[in-house]
């Protein structure tokens, strides 16, 4: 990756000198970075290192102390409330932890509601994208179902189908494998690259989970608590010959597996 200030590469995300509070601690201080476009980037580290707090801060729901967010040139904290709004519905997807789905609506009426929303459609073409954006994640016939009637994976997945539904250019992942078993936190992983791919959508995905990391991961950026920073930046397979024994201890947890797609 490139630095912040390199004219040449045209970025998704510029994190600039950003520093972050919880209440009147600081929760990470002064971090750079970019993500460059169609790009997955995994955003890592031990429980309490400022995962979350970065993720607030991206989506423009934690103004920075210090520093600039910007995605796409845009410096989001500059933005007043509704012009922030008002771009972003169209430009970032979020995929919440929980799935965050809304239990009394149907999968088809939850991934429907943005698009019903914040757009002008008419209804069927409505009807039309969420089958679309339904047969994406692979829940096709899956329409009518509650979220209570589903898989922990399914109910992810289709998180993921709303997430997309305004046909986002960023996408961010909060612990998309969190609580999943191996087999289906590699599904979640192979429909992600899957969507990358035939999308061109950049990702970043908040995760500590390590096959997750090295299966999906073009770039890696570590967290550390104690240094309210960035401790490491790179692909995951160097990242985890690190020198430093921070990052060396959180790579070798156990064996995960390569990079596939």
């Amino acid at each position: 990756m490139t630095s912040p200030t390199d004219p040449e590469t045209r970025y998704a995300i510029s994190v600039q000198n950003v520093s972050l509070f919880h209440g009147e601690k600081m929760i990470l201080e002064n971090i750079n970075f970019c993500v460059e476009q169609g790009r997955i980037v995994t955003i890592l580290g031990a429980s309490g290192c400022g995962k979350t707090t970065l993720l607030k801060g991206l989506v423009g729901l934690l103004k920075p102390a210090e520093g600039r967010f910007e995605l796409y040139g845009k410096d989001i904290s500059a933005l007043h409330a509704r012009g922030w709004l008002q771009w972003a519905r169209k430009s970032i997807g979020v995929l919440f932890q929980s799935g965050a789905l809304i239990g009394s609506l149907t999968l088809s009426e939850n991934v429907a509601l943005p698009i019903r929303e914040f757009s002008n459609t008419p209804g069927q073409i409505v009807d039309e994208i969420v089958r679309l954006k339904l047969a994406m994640v692979r829940l096709g016939g899956y329409g009518n179902y509650y979220p209570a009637e589903l898989s922990g994976g399914m109910k992810k997945r289709a998180g993921l189908a709303r997430a997309l539904a305004l046909d986002p250019n960023i996408l961010f992942c909060d612990e998309p494998t969190g609580g999943l078993d191996p087999v289906i936190s590699a599904e979640i992983d192979n429909l992600l690259l899957e969507l990358n791919h035939i999308l061109g959508i950049t990702m970043v995905v908040i995760t500590h989970d390590l096959p997750t990391i090295m299966a999906i991961s073009d770039w890696s950026i570590m967290l550390d608590g104690d240094a309210r920073g960035i401790v490491a930046t790179g692909p995951p397979k160097e990242m985890e010959k690190s020198p430093d024994p921070r990052v060396r201890g959180f790579f070798r947890r156990q064996s995960p597996g390569a990079k596939t797609g």
